[in-house]
């Protein structure tokens, strides 16, 4: 009997604490999450959405679909994370200025660049590494770098562009702008170590956007070599920059030399450096990537619109051979020769609105939220699609 009295209480206290996590649960997770289905475990809709970005449309084709079928807001399963997808410039409003959304990159992308990158930072940290990179990009620092931005244009037009019938733009495009970027940001001149992480940089890009499966054969395996292999370059050029400035015959070493030196030089209220080297090393990776995709896909994507579009066209050649009547043989563009490409820069904005290089902004929920009647569950990922002034409402 006393055995009996026994199981029955444990059955009795079993129910009882499954029936009070069942409500706790209930009361977390309300019905009205989004419309959509997580898919298969791990995999979710990321195959889908990788198809997607490899076409034309950058995604955008895919994005509309779903928005036809759930609405401008929906559950989706990416990169192994539960996800909300938004869509509408409401959408946008609610991702850049919800306090209860913060900055955060799928795995994938955490795991390559690095775990102190600004692009997963949020609060002080946030706005420490982010003053310092504005640091770096201020405009009268980058009227110092035109001169040799033009000199790797001009070389790179010389030997991959001129006598040619036909050239492949894409492909072009990204040697040029990484080898401008890791110019700026590294210091790096044209040489073996410079082509080597070029190539470990193509790996690495491969990866990114992937399946953080981390298995020999996988792309997001080879990624995560490569980037730790360029991550190691770019390590001990920032210990030959840091030991360079040290040296009493170089006396107070330029901050604006590139992003690494400008950084390392950088310090607060009390004397101490801003960054430590791995969030230098980090966040170098997050500048060239950030800058690489970008420029890359909208000078590609001037051409091929130029190409079809005579008009515009000449009217771009007139502006620049009035600026290049002014030059002397040889001379390098200035910063006040930048000003005058007023088309040029209208044409670039154009391409910008029609084909936005960055697929969207990805964002962690902190807390609970609702967004449009729906709930976010707190930890679930958010991403908002740039392209959205070019999709159209669901059909009623």
């Amino acid at each position: 009997m006393d055995n009996l009295a026994i199981v029955v209480a444990l059955v009795v206290a079993a129910s009882s604490i499954a029936i009070h996590l069942l409500t706790r649960a209930r009361k977390r997770r309300p019905a009205n999450v989004p419309p959509g289905s997580l898919g298969l475990p791990v995999i979710g809709q990321s195959l889908g959405l990788l198809r997607a970005m490899r076409g034309g449309d950058g995604g955008s084709r895919w994005v509309q679909d779903r928005i036809d079928m759930y609405g401008p807001v929906s559950k989706l399963s990416l990169f192994g994370t539960p996800t909300v997808l938004l869509a509408g410039p409401a959408a946008n409003k609610f991702l850049f200025f919800s306090s209860a959304l913060s900055t955060r990159q799928p795995r994938s992308v955490q795991r390559i660049l690095g775990e102190n990158s600004i692009l997963d930072l949020h609060g002080a940290d946030h706005r420490r590494v982010r003053g310092a990179l504005l640091e770096f990009l201020r405009p009268d620092m980058l009227k110092r770098y035109v001169g040799g931005i033009d000199a790797e244009v001009r070389r790179h037009v010389e030997e991959n562009w001129a006598g040619r019938g036909s050239v492949t733009v894409l492909p072009l495009m990204k040697r040029l702008t990484f080898d401008i970027i890791s110019a700026l940001l590294f210091g790096l001149e044209r040489g073996a170590v410079r082509d080597a992480l070029a190539g470990d940089f193509a790996h690495m890009m491969k990866g990114m956007w992937a399946i953080p499966v981390n298995l020999p054969f996988t792309a997001f395996s080879r990624s995560l070599k490569a980037s730790g292999r360029a991550r190691r370059v770019l390590a001990e050029i920032t210990r030959e920059k840091k030991a360079s400035r040290c040296q009493p015959e170089h006396g107070k070493a330029p901050r604006s030399n590139d992003l690494i030196t400008c950084l390392l030089g950088l310090t607060d209220g009390h004397g101490e450096r801003l960054l430590t080297d791995e969030e230098i090393v980090d966040n170098a990776m997050v500048a060239l990537i950030a800058g690489h995709d970008t420029s890359s896909i909208l000078m590609t994507f001037m051409v091929r619109h130029l190409a079809n579009d005579d008009a515009t066209l000449a009217a771009m050649v007139q502006e620049h051979e009035e600026i290049a009547m002014n030059k002397g043989d040889g001379e390098a563009l200035t910063w006040e020769d930048l000003t005058k490409m007023k088309l040029t820069w209208r044409v670039a904005q154009e391409i910008l609105r029609v084909v936005p290089p960055i697929f969207g902004s990805f964002r962690r929920a902190l807390e609970d939220v609702e967004f449009d009647g729906y709930l976010i569950p707190k930890g679930w990922q958010v991403i908002c699609c740039k392209s959205t002034h070019l999709h159209e409402p669901k059909p009623s």
